[in-house]
């Protein structure tokens, strides 16, 4: 009796789970997901930022508030731009109160594509990341916006009134906030970089001079202003930040010198065996007794190894 042919199917052995890899649709799959994940991780935390949702508008419009002539407010000219101004402000709130989520669900998804040891990296990822996102918020909030609102409000000349729109002020307002939290994840690039050494602490500091001609370059660019002090206060921070991205890479390289200050001395423990083990048959072939105390153990050593 002849026992029935095994049916082959090519799916099966095409996705087997042991293999350890993704194909293209798992990772659109595994995309979906996590994206899925972090938009929901958003709007709970715009329903959070709803209910306090007019004392964060008081927040964001402070610095400009505070440079208006007295008996005078922010004014819209569009039917949904008050509207439009607080699903902003949500916006932003929930992208702040889901920053941390959102940043464990983009390490989930390149995760798969990294080493065992790099994977151990998803707590400072997500740590430093969240770190910048704040400071870089506060940064904006406190300092770079506030200067930049009253500068430009000095010019309010007799036959000109300030009254400022809201949808422009908030678009200021959320430039400077989006570049800034873009500018303070600098440490946690260089952090990983020179984790993966692909750059050091000594390379940053050799091209120093060139890394703040860029900085300033990128300031005059997004200053909404010409004058030199906006575009320094806007450097400042990117300058002191590449400061502590060198100060990042010189702590992540001690270990890599170690690892090659740890190369040359087992080569030269065996240079030293290899020697004894030339010594004791040299002597034997002398018929003379080696110099060296214990030379068949180093030889007997080297021949067994």
């Amino acid at each position: 009796m002849i026992a029935p042919l095994a049916r082959y199917t090519p799916e099966a052995s095409d996705t087997d789970p042991s293999d350890g890899r993704m194909g293209f649709l798992d990772h659109l799959d595994e995309l979906r997901t996590r994206i899925i994940r972090s938009l929901i991780a958003i709007g709970a935390g715009m329903l959070v930022s709803v209910l306090f949702i007019d004392r964060i508008a008081r927040f964001v419009l402070a610095p400009t508030l505070r440079i208006l002539p007295p008996g005078t407010t922010l004014i819209y000219t569009k039917a949904g731009e008050g509207l439009s101004f607080y699903m902003d402000v949500a916006l932003i709130g929930g992208v702040v109160l889901s920053a941390p989520l959102v940043m464990y669900q983009v390490w989930r998804f390149i995760a798969p594509g990294l080493y065992a040891n790099e994977k151990k990296f998803a707590i400072p990822f997500v740590v430093l990341t969240t770190a910048g996102s704040l400071g870089g918020a506060l940064f904006s909030h406190y300092i770079l916006f506030p200067g930049m609102i009253a500068f430009l409000g000095t010019f309010n000349p007799a036959l000109m009134k300030f009254t400022p729109r809201v949808e422009d002020t908030f678009d200021l307002y959320k430039n400077l906030l989006i570049g800034m939290v873009v500018v303070f994840q600098m440490p946690t690039l260089v952090f990983f970089l020179a984790k993966m050494r692909l750059v050091t602490g000594r390379f940053l500091w050799r091209h120093i001079k060139y890394a703040i001609l860029i900085i300033f370059i990128i300031a005059a660019v997004l200053t909404p202003s010409t004058d030199p002090w906006n575009q320094a206060v806007f450097a400042a921070p990117m300058i002191g930040l590449y400061l502590i991205s060198i100060g990042l890479a010189w702590i992540v390289g001690p270990r890599r010198e170690k690892d090659a200050s740890s190369s040359p001395r087992d080569s030269n423990s065996l240079r030293l065996v290899f020697a004894a083990a030339v010594l004791d048959r040299a002597a034997r072939q002398s018929g003379r007794r080696s110099l060296l105390p214990f030379p068949r153990l180093g030889a007997d050593r080297y021949r067994s190894s």
